[in-house]
């Protein structure tokens, strides 16, 4: 296992110890306002110290996507009888998807390798009700 934390700001990577195409097994984050560091177990996708799942996980972000969406009235989808799924989604995304290209790219120019990319599969999920 490797602690991965990438810090922007002062320009430390642990790219340089990681294994090329193998993402680590824990991912450390922190944002202004938090009152300690989340370590989170990769391979579960929650929080080493509760068990619960990480405020970064999939099904979080994806929860407050759609409630952002509602409040603004916005309809993801092209047919608003039939709920995306999380892949769908971020697909439809064209501002993510342009951001996430030109992050793709930023890593390659640094020199900072590719990113690891999950299995399809974990992006073929609904939001429950």
């Amino acid at each position: 296992c490797h602690l991965y934390l990438l810090v922007f700001h002062i320009g430390l990577s642990s790219a340089d110890y990681q294994q090329p195409g193998k993402a680590s097994c824990v991912s450390v984050n922190w944002t202004l306002g938090d009152a300690q560091l989340e370590v989170v177990n990769t391979a579960t996708g929650r929080r080493r110290d509760s068990g619960t799942p990480s405020r970064l996980c999939k099904h979080a972000l994806f929860t407050r996507w759609n409630r952002l969406y509602r409040k603004l009235g916005i309809h993801a989808s092209s047919s608003a009888d039939r709920q995306l799924m999380y892949g769908e989604a971020k697909m439809a995304a064209r501002p993510y998807q342009t951001a996430k290209q030109q992050w793709f790219r930023s890593l390659q120019e640094m020199g900072l390798g590719t990113w690891v990319k999950k299995p399809p599969e974990q992006e073929q999920f609904l939001l429950s009700d």
